[in-house]
């Protein structure tokens, strides 16, 4: 039979040690709990909206004109959905309702607006989600369809699908009572140039003229989070191209437990760091707020120049980071909040 010696001095270090370590590990258990209770407690605005209108390479020596143009734009948007908030409007209903107004606008990409693809057309793509019940929807590359976010919503309520694309979702749009238009619908002359200007340059990427967005996270007074997001996606785009913006968890997020978030950018890079399911994460596992977690993400893990967010948390707290030259935005609350920007 084998005995194992026992060595006094050494089971008086092993107990220390692992008194330390209970008397550690209570201590990390209480003072999360204890945050968690602080958050927890915190003071809830009736409603709160943001909104944008893509980020990139803005100029400050917009003319006046075209500037107050753009702030118009906003501010329409903002106002109605303000106003649907303050009258107890579901958050789905308003982010729907208000990307119609930036999809309807031809200065923002999306709708009406949207860039030129590398064959002289028009894809868009949209995205909306429920963040009382995680439910999604997402249309990619339609081309006839008026308000994709609208068909983006149908996905959601009227199949069993998450995402549809190319002909499969124009087929869907012709079951569904949803406004259709032609592909010429979206052509616009400054958009066409924007074209024009890039297959000049080839292969060289222009910033100012190649990504735009529009999107919009709510909390409404029943305590409901929604986000959406609509775009045409990228100048000269090719090959199906599809961005960030209908993918859930990269360009759109929505969860009662934690926020709203849109974003608006450099698509590609927004997929491959999943830039607001990151952000829903470092609010909910690491109990940052949720401005310091999308300035971690905006700043810390995308590169300058790549865009930004707008976020809605549970509270109603309103974060709108970006880390390119500029970015349209917006923000709107209960306790009388109601402003627009584009650079500071």
């Amino acid at each position: 039979m084998i005995t194992f010696k026992r060595v006094g001095h050494l089971n008086i270090g092993v107990m220390k040690l692992i008194k330390i370590s209970i008397t550690l590990g209570v201590f990390i258990f209480l003072s999360f709990s204890c945050m968690q209770s602080t958050r927890e407690n915190m003071p809830k605005k009736q409603f709160a909206i943001a909104i944008h209108g893509g980020a990139g390479v803005i100029s400050k020596n917009l003319p006046d004109s075209v500037r107050k143009n753009y702030e118009k734009g906003l501010q329409e948007a903002l106002d109605l959905g303000k106003n649907l908030l303050e009258k107890g409007s579901p958050a789905l209903d308003v982010v729907e309702q208000v990307i119609h107004v930036l999809e309807n606008n031809p200065l923002f990409n999306a709708g009406k607006g949207a860039v030129f693809t590398a064959k002289g057309e028009h894809e868009l793509d949209a995205a909306i989600m429920n963040g009382k019940t995680l439910a999604t929807g997402a249309v990619a590359g339609v081309k006839t369809v008026k308000n994709p976010i609208s068909l983006a919503r149908k996905v959601m309520t009227e199949t069993p699908h998450v995402l549809l694309m190319g002909a499969g979702a124009e087929e869907f749009a012709d079951s569904q009572d949803i406004t259709r238009v032609p592909n010429s619908y979206f052509d616009t002359e400054n958009r066409r140039k924007q074209l024009e200007r890039a297959q000049q340059k080839s292969a060289e990427i222009l910033k100012s003229d190649t990504y735009g967005t529009v999107g919009c996270v709510v909390l409404d007074k029943d305590g409901n989070l929604a986000a959406g997001t609509s775009t045409g996606g990228m100048t000269n785009k090719k090959f199906g191209r599809v961005g960030d913006a209908p993918i859930i968890g990269a360009g759109t997020y929505a969860n009662n437990e934690t926020c709203a978030i849109s974003a608006t950018g450099t698509g590609e890079e927004f997929i491959r760091h999943t830039v607001t399911a990151r952000i829903s994460a470092l609010f909910e596992y690491k109990n940052y707020s949720i401005e310091k977690a999308s300035d971690y993400v905006i700043h810390k893990v995308l590169q300058p120049g790549d865009g930004g967010v707008i976020c809605v948390d549970k509270f109603g707290n309103i974060a709108m980071p970006f880390n390119s030259a500029g970015m349209f935005r917006g923000a709107a609350d209960s306790e009388g909040l109601f402003e627009v920007k584009i650079w500071e």
